[in-house]
C-alpha cells in the first residue's frame, strides 16, 4: 500500500465523521403547537406540474386599489394620475383603478379618468365593491361614460369569517354573493348607456380557506345570475387573501375549480395572490400552469401587510424563459422611480430584476466568470454573424442581460474586499478597454486588494482607474518615476539586427541611449544596460483599443527589473512607442516600489 493511499485510510477511518445523526437542530422553544397544517387537495390526477407557461397571461393591476390602500400615505390625485398612466404607457390592459364607494377621493378619481378621457379604447377599468345596495349604486354610478369597465364584487366565504365577522350559514354567505350579482346587473342596466361595454368580475374572498366544494357553489349560483355564454364573460377571481398554503396546494386548488366549473369556456379564471409566505410569485405561476387565465398584482409587490403579487416579478421571470410578457419593462428604472415616487416606498437593492444590486457581483470567483461569459458571448455572437444584442443569451450569473431592462453594464461587477481578477479586469476592459494578461489582472488585484482592506468599503470604477494610472501610466498631473520616454528612432543593421537610438529623461536630465537587439523592444533593454538598469522581458501582450488610422494600441510587458519581476503598462498610436513606454512603467515601478 502506497504512502498517499495509508493516509487516505487513516482520514476516512477517523472515528468523528460528521453525519445526519452528529448534528442535532434545538426546539427553538416557539409555540408552534396553536397553528395547523394547511393541508392538501384531493387530486391525484393532478396536470400542472408536468406544464410551462409558453405565453403571458392576462394582467390586471391593482395598484390603485389594492397597492394603494395599503399606503401610510394614500396617493394624491396627482400621483394616482401618474402611476395610471405608467401602467397604460406599460401595456397593462386591465387596471383597478378604486373604490368608488369608500369615499369622495376614489370616486372623483375614477370620475376624472372619465370625463378628461384619460382612458384609451383598448383599456378596461375596474372598481371594487362591497355587497351592500347602496355600494353598489355608488360604484356602477361612478362609471357612467366609461369606455370599457368592471364591477369587482366579493364576500369573504371561509369558515372563520362566516362564523366570526358575518355569523351566518353557508346559505347566508351565497345568498350576499348572489344577491349582489343581481344588483350589479340591475344598476348596470340603469345607469350605464350602451357605449360602456361593461362586465362583471366576482371573488370568493379568502378563498384558500373556503372548502373548495362551497367556494364552487357560490361561483355558480353568481353564474346562474350573470348567465356567461357566447360574448359574455364573467371573471371569478380566487385569491389567496391571506397566503397559508403552499404554492403547489394552491395550483391543485385552481386545477380543481378550474375542471368543476360548468361554463368553464366563457369564465376568467383569475388568481389574486398576496405573499404572506413569501412565495407570492410561485403561487401565480403554478397557478397559471393548472388552469388560471387571469393574474392579478402590483408593480414590486405593493400591498397589504407583505404585499401583492409582483407584477414586474412575475412578468420578467417570462421574458427569461423566452416568452413575451406582453408588457414593456425595458426601462426598468424609469418604472421604479415612477413607483417611488407614486407610493412613497423604496424598491430594495436586491429586489428581482429591480433592485439597484440585481445584476452586480462582487465576489471574485464570480466576476472571473461575468466576464469569461461575455468574453466568450461577444466571439459566439461574432463567428454567428449576428449582433451581440440579438444573439441568445447566457452569460453565467447574470439570467438575463442588463441592457435588456435598460440597464448598463457599468453596475454588473464592483469591487471590495470579496472581489478578484475578474471583476476587477472586467472594469478596465468594459471601461477603458484594456484587456490585461492573466498574471497581471493577479498583480493589479492584489494592488486593489491592499486598497480595499486598508480603507473598507466598495472601490468604485473611478477608483479602479485613479489607482490603475498612479500605478503603470504616470499622468502630467502625477508625474512619478525615473524615466520617460521622449523620442526615439530605430534602424535595420547590415546584420539584419535592430539599431535603437532613443531619447529619454533619466532622474529628470535629458539623455540618449544606443542598443540593439533582434527587435525594438530587445534593442531598448540593451540601450537601458548602458544607464545600469538591467531588465529582462519575460512576456508581451499588445491589442489595440480602437478601430481606425488613429487608433490607440496598449502594451503589456512583464519585466525582471534588477531582479523584481513587474508588469508594465503603455499606451500610444504607436505600437513600438507602446512597448517602449510598457517597459519604462516597469523599470519605474520597480525603482518606486
Amino acid at each position: 500500500m502506497t504512502e498517499q493511499s495509508s493516509v487516505a485510510r487513516a482520514f476516512i477511518e477517523r472515528p468523528t465523521p460528521i453525519t445526519a445523526a452528529s448534528v442535532r437542530q434545538q426546539p427553538s422553544g416557539m409555540p408552534f403547537q396553536r397553528y395547523i397544517p394547511f393541508g392538501t387537495v384531493d387530486l391525484p390526477d393532478r396536470t400542472w406540474p408536468g406544464k410551462l407557461i409558453t405565453k403571458a397571461p392576462r394582467w390586471l393591476s391593482t395598484d390603485l386599489r389594492d397597492g394603494n390602500q395599503a399606503l401610510i400615505d394614500p396617493m394624491s390625485p396627482a400621483r394616482k394620475r401618474k402611476m395610471f398612466d405608467l401602467l397604460v404607457r406599460l401595456g397593462y390592459k386591465e387596471i383597478e383603478v378604486g373604490f368608488p364607494s369608500s369615499g369622495a377621493t376614489d370616486y372623483e378619481f375614477v370620475r376624472s379618468l372619465i370625463e378628461q378621457d384619460a382612458i384609451p379604447e383598448d383599456v378596461t377599468i375596474s372598481v371594487l365593491t362591497q355587497a351592500r345596495e347602496d355600494l353598489i349604486e355608488r360604484t356602477v354610478e361612478s362609471l357612467v361614460g366609461a369606455p370599457r369597465a368592471t364591477v369587482h364584487l366579493y364576500n369573504a366565504t371561509s369558515p372563520l369569517f362566516r362564523r366570526v365577522v358575518f355569523r351566518g350559514s353557508k346559505e347566508d354567505i351565497k345568498a350576499i354573493a348572489v344577491d349582489g350579482t343581481r344588483l350589479v346587473m340591475e344598476y348596470a342596466e340603469k345607469l350605464l348607456g350602451e357605449q360602456t361595454v361593461f362586465g362583471y368580475q366576482y371573488s370568493p374572498e379568502i378563498f384558500i380557506d373556503t372548502e373548495l366544494d362551497f367556494a364552487l357553489e357560490v361561483c355558480e349560483g353568481v353564474m346562474d345570475v350573470w348567465q356567461p355564454g357566447e360574448g359574455r364573460e364573467i371573471i371569478l377571481n380566487l385569491p389567496t387573501t391571506v397566503e397559508r398554503c403552499t404554492p403547489n396546494v394552491y395550483a391543485d386548488m385552481i386545477e380543481w375549480m378550474s375542471r368543476n366549473l360548468t361554463r368553464r369556456e366563457f369564465v376568467a379564471l383569475s388568481t389574486h395572490p398576496h405573499n404572506d409566505r413569501g412565495t407570492g410569485v410561485a403561487s401565480a405561476e403554478l397557478a397559471v400552469m393548472a388552469g388560471a387565465d387571469r393574474v392579478e398584482g402590483c408593480l414590486f409587490g405593493q400591498g397589504e401587510r407583505t404585499g401583492n403579487l409582483d407584477l414586474v416579478n412575475v412578468g420578467m421571470n417570462l421574458f427569461s424563459q423566452g416568452v413575451d410578457p406582453m408588457i414593456d419593462f425595458s426601462d426598468i428604472d424609469e418604472i421604479r422611480r415612477t413607483y417611488e415616487y407614486c407610493n412613497q416606498m423604496n424598491v430594495p437593492e436586491r429586489h428581482p430584476y429591480a433592485g439597484d444590486l440585481v445584476y452586480t457581483s462582487f465576489s471574485g470567483s464570480h466576476q472571473d466568470a461575468i466576464k469569461k461569459g461575455f468574453d466568450a458571448l461577444e466571439a459566439d455572437a461574432a463567428a454567428a454573424g449576428v449582433p451581440v444584442g440579438e444573439y441568445t443569451w447566457g452569460v453565467p450569473y447574470l439570467p438575463i442581460d442588463p441592457k435588456d431592462v435598460g440597464r448598463s453594464y457599468e453596475a454588473v461587477i464592483r469591487v471590495n474586499s470579496q472581489s478578484g481578477k475578474g471583476g476587477i479586469a472586467y472594469v478596465l476592459k468594459n471601461d477603458h478597454k484594456l484587456d490585461l494578461p492573466r498574471r497581471m489582472q493577479i498583480e493589479f488585484s492584489r494592488i486593489i486588494q491592499a486598497k480595499t482592506d486598508a480603507e473598507g468599503g466598495e472601490v468604485t470604477p473611478g477608483d479602479i482607474w485613479s489607482v490603475f494610472q498612479d500605478e503603470y501610466l504616470p499622468t502630467p498631473e502625477n508625474p512619478w518615476g525615473r524615466l520617460a520616454l521622449r523620442e526615439q528612432q530605430a534602424l535595420t543593421t547590415d546584420e539584419g539586427r535592430d539599431a535603437l537610438t532613443v531619447s529619454v529623461l533619466v532622474d529628470g536630465a535629458e539623455a540618449e541611449l544606443t542598443g540593439s537587439g533582434n527587435g525594438p523592444v530587445s534593442a531598448f533593454t540593451d540601450a537601458l544596460a548602458g544607464i545600469g538598469v538591467d531588465v529582462r522581458v519575460l512576456d508581451y501582450a499588445e491589442h489595440a483599443l480602437s478601430e481606425g488610422g488613429d487608433a490607440l494600441a496598449a502594451a503589456y510587458v512583464e519585466c525582471a527589473v534588477d531582479g523584481q519581476v513587474r508588469w508594465g503598462v503603455g499606451i500610444d498610436a504607436n505600437t513600438v512607442r507602446a512597448s517602449l513606454k510598457a517597459i519604462i512603467s516597469a523599470v519605474n515601478r520597480s525603482a518606486r516600489s
